[in-house]
C-alpha cells in the first residue's frame, strides 16, 4: 500500500492507494489424464480457459485410456486460470498438455514461471517421468503431488519417490485435484520451494 497527498479543508492528508497483488506464474504439469485440467478448474477464481479437443478413435489408439475410460476430451494446448492468494499475491496457473506429441509447447508455457507442480497418478507412474525430468533439466523449482483418484493412492510416497527417482529436496505430497483447499495447499508447497530457492540465490 502506498500513500498519496489528498487536499482537505484544513491542509493536506494522505490517502491510501491499494497496490495490485504481485503476479506469479506457476505451471501445472504431468502425464495424460492425471488431473491437470481439474486442478486448474477447481481453484481458479475466473472461468478457466481450456483448449480441450475430443478424443477420436485415432487418438484413443495412441493415448492409454485404461484408467480413464470416461475421458472424452484432452488438452491440446494449455489450461489457464488464476487465484488471488492474499492481497499481495496472485497466482497465474498454466496447465500443460500431457501427451508427448504436444511436448514442444512446454518451453513456451514454462518461460517465466516461478515454479511447477507435477501431478502424478500412481496407477500410471511411467507417464510422469517426462515431467519430472523436464523440470530437473530446466532447473525450475517444483513439487510433486500425487492425485488421490477416488480418495485412494496405490503406492506410498516413499515408493513413488523411489520409482520416479525424485530427489530428496523435492517435496512430495498427496492431494485431491477436485477440492479447492487441497489444490491450494499443493500450490503453496510449490511457492515455498520457489521462495526458498530465490532466498538462497540472494544470500551472500
Amino acid at each position: 500500500m502506498v500513500f498519496v497527498p489528498s487536499p482537505t479543508h484544513g491542509g493536506h492528508s494522505v490517502t491510501p492507494v491499494e497496490q495490485p497483488p504481485t503476479p506469479v506464474k506457476l505451471v501445472i504439469a504431468g502425464g495424460f489424464g492425471v488431473g491437470k485440467t481439474t486442478t486448474v478448474g477447481s481453484i481458479s477464481e475466473i472461468r478457466p480457459l481450456t483448449t480441450e479437443a475430443a478424443i477420436t478413435e485415432v487418438a484413443a489408439g495412441v493415448d492409454d485410456l485404461t484408467h480413464t475410460p470416461g475421458k472424452t476430451s484432452t488438452t491440446v494446448a494449455m489450461d489457464f486460470g488464476c487465484i488471488t492468494i492474499d492481497p499481495t499475491l496472485k497466482l497465474y496457473l498454466f496447465g500443460t498438455p500431457g501427451q508427448d506429441r504436444f511436448g514442444f509447447m512446454w518451453d513456451d508455457l514454462v518461460e517465466g514461471a516461478l515454479g511447477g507442480l507435477v501431478i502424478v497418478d500412481t496407477r500410471r507412474l511411467d507417464d510422469c517421468y517426462a515431467a519430472v525430468d523436464y523440470f530437473e533439466h530446466k532447473d525450475v523449482p517444483f513439487a510433486v503431488a500425487v492425485n488421490a483418484f477416488d480418495g485412494e493412492v496405490e503406492h506410498d510416497l516413499d515408493e513413488v519417490r523411489w520409482a520416479l527417482d525424485i530427489a530428496e529436496h523435492v517435496p512430495l505430497t498427496v492431494f485431491d485435484a477436485r477440492k479447492t483447499g487441497s489444490v491450494r495447499d499443493a500450490l503453496l508447497v510449490v511457492l515455498g520451494v520457489a521462495l526458498a530457492r530465490a532466498e538462497a540465490a540472494g544470500a551472500p
